[in-house]
């Protein structure tokens, strides 16, 4: 390989760690400064320079330098600081780098972008962004739902390289065996529509029978050429991401973040604070305070435990209520989408039915234990509600999951505060430990970094057909039961710290659970060496 393609080859290139030998036998002798550093060396003077930027764009900026240079020295860095870099290479720095993508252009990081306008090319740029990489995991965005910020187009691929990265660094997942892909169908954001530095396809999105087309092609297309392939969907509108995830799971090993990472995560995390309150999951009375793709997933997920568990599904649905922009959702609404009919209520049960038409009012009229946030409506918990809430439960259960960080419900000190103590809190973004009355209280992130890693994990180790619902049940029920109970204050999930550590856990209940279901396609006798065999170390 000539010099200037191995020094430009992110996953091949060694920078200054090329031994003499190497450079005389590839041609790079006197192209590089003479020392030969190891990789800690490398990695020691890569954090030192990252220390010294001023802002946290500046930090992301400079660590997608060293992505695009260097995979292993990236991934090297990235593992010795992984709660400290996660709010950096992802949420919620990652907003700005999505919203700005075209202005900040410096290359496609190995990314397939495919457009709608040109659909026959969908196989060849696949295969032309794979090369010779054997690929085992593919995220895909068509950017219509980008975290809490909307739809930014084809910009949106910046979440699927950031998502890959998670999975590099949290479950060791192979970095040449993962391909980011965005499907551009155009955008609805008048402010790229009209910006002449914009990147992608300049008109409004492209939507029925012609997208529906588009994303089946896709899909065989990646079968096609990626038959082992574990295909994530990310950050899809509201109106598709349910319809596709429904047309594909039940043949194809496929996951949705935002309706299945979101509900396993938030599931861990209640069976934590249910350990710590030693209450029971069916006695609960649970209420989503937004019902958008991820609060209706959630709730999907959490009903679903409830009929594991024992109840009929007719007597678990009586545990939930939907909370959105019109107040609680009822079963005569004449605009509710089929994720949310399950879940919608008689106003017959109500004597005020026509007053529940904002939060509080509902909170007074349920007096749920459980309230999970996803409306991306900033302050929405107040003081008003949450007291309201806590006066009618023990341990109220509160997780204000909507991200960034400018669209939490409600922070994690006056949760505390407001209830005396006695919440039990996660929140979607990191939260510093509350000092309240001498207990320092610490507060899981409800994170999905936590689970999706190690789902994908045991999923590609254990060389599932499909991904099903007694294997996700499995990767929440893993997590739940890893806190300590027994510490005042704890958290009611594990620490974003130790991330690499709980993926090998999550991935190992996975592939147990496809194992024993004999979902496989490969003989496996070990599911530990399965997954030891998979994993990826940052190392030359």
């Amino acid at each position: 390989m000539p010099t200037r393609n191995i020094l430009n080859d992110p996953f091949k290139n060694k920078g200054t760690a090329f031994t003499l030998t190497e450079r005389q036998q590839l041609g790079l002798t006197g192209t590089l400064p003479p020392k030969v550093q190891t990789l800690d060396q490398q990695a020691e003077q890569v954090y030192a320079q990252y220390s010294k930027k001023s802002s946290n764009l500046e930090k992301r900026l400079f660590l997608m330098t060293i992505f695009n240079e260097n995979r292993v020295l990236f991934y090297k860095v990235f593992s010795q600081h992984v709660a400290e870099f996660m709010p950096i290479v992802y949420d919620p720095t990652i907003a700005t780098t999505v919203e700005n993508y075209s202005q900040l252009f410096v290359q496609p990081q190995d990314a397939a972008f495919l457009s709608i306008d040109n659909p026959e090319t969908i196989k060849e740029s696949l295969k032309d962004a794979a090369g010779d990489r054997d690929i085992r995991l593919l995220v895909v965005t068509d950017g219509e739902g980008i975290l809490g910020i909307g739809d930014w187009g084809t910009q949106g691929v910046d979440i699927t390289v950031g998502k890959l990265m998670v999975y590099t660094a949290a479950a060791g997942i192979n970095p040449r065996q993962v391909l980011p892909v965005v499907l551009d169908v155009g955008t609805n954001n008048q402010q790229l529509l009209h910006d002449p530095l914009y990147l992608g396809n300049q008109h409004p999105r492209v939507q029925g029978a012609k997208y529906d087309a588009f994303i089946n092609q896709f899909v065989k297309a990646v079968e096609t050429l990626f038959p082992n392939v574990y295909l994530h969907f990310e950050d899809f509108g509201r109106d598709n991401a349910a319809n596709i995830l429904n047309r594909f799971k039940g043949n194809n090993l496929v996951f949705n973040d935002d309706i299945q990472g979101t509900g396993i995560i938030v599931l861990a995390g209640i069976l934590g604070a249910l350990n710590i309150s030693k209450q029971k999951l069916t006695d609960q009375r649970y209420l989503c305070f937004g019902a958008g793709t991820a609060g209706v997933g959630i709730t999907q997920r959490i009903f679903e435990e409830m009929v594991n568990l024992g109840l009929s599904p007719q007597e678990a649905r009586k545990h939930f209520y939907m909370v959105d922009k019109q107040g609680l959702l009822f079963d005569d609404m004449s605009n509710l989408t089929p994720e949310q009919k399950p879940f919608a209520r008689s106003r017959s049960e109500f004597d005020n039915a026509d007053d529940l038409t904002d939060l509080l009012s509902t909170v007074k009229a349920v007096q749920p234990t459980i309230m999970v946030g996803t409306s991306t409506q900033a302050g929405a918990f107040t003081e008003r509600v949450v007291k309201e809430m806590a006066a009618h439960t023990e341990r109220p259960i509160i997780f204000p999951i909507s991200n960034p960080t400018k669209l939490i419900e409600a922070h994690a000190d006056d949760l505390i505060k407001w209830t005396d103590g006695k919440a039990l809190v996660a929140t979607g973004i990191p939260s510093k430990n509350v000092d309240y009355n001498g207990v320092s209280y610490e507060i899981g992130q409800a994170n999905n970094a936590l689970i999706y890693p190690g789902l994908g994990l045991g999923a590609i180790a254990s060389t599932a057909r499909v991904l099903n619902d007694k294997m996700i049940s499995a990767a929440a029920h893993s997590l739940g039961g890893i806190i300590d109970v027994k510490k005042p204050g704890a958290a009611v999930l594990p620490p974003v710290s130790k991330l690499y550590e709980f993926s090998e856990t999550v991935a190992e209940a996975v592939a147990k659970s496809a194992v024993d279901q004999r979902l496989n396609q490969r003989p496996i006798e070990s599911v530990v060496d399965a997954i030891k065999e998979t994993k990826w170390e940052p190392k030359y």
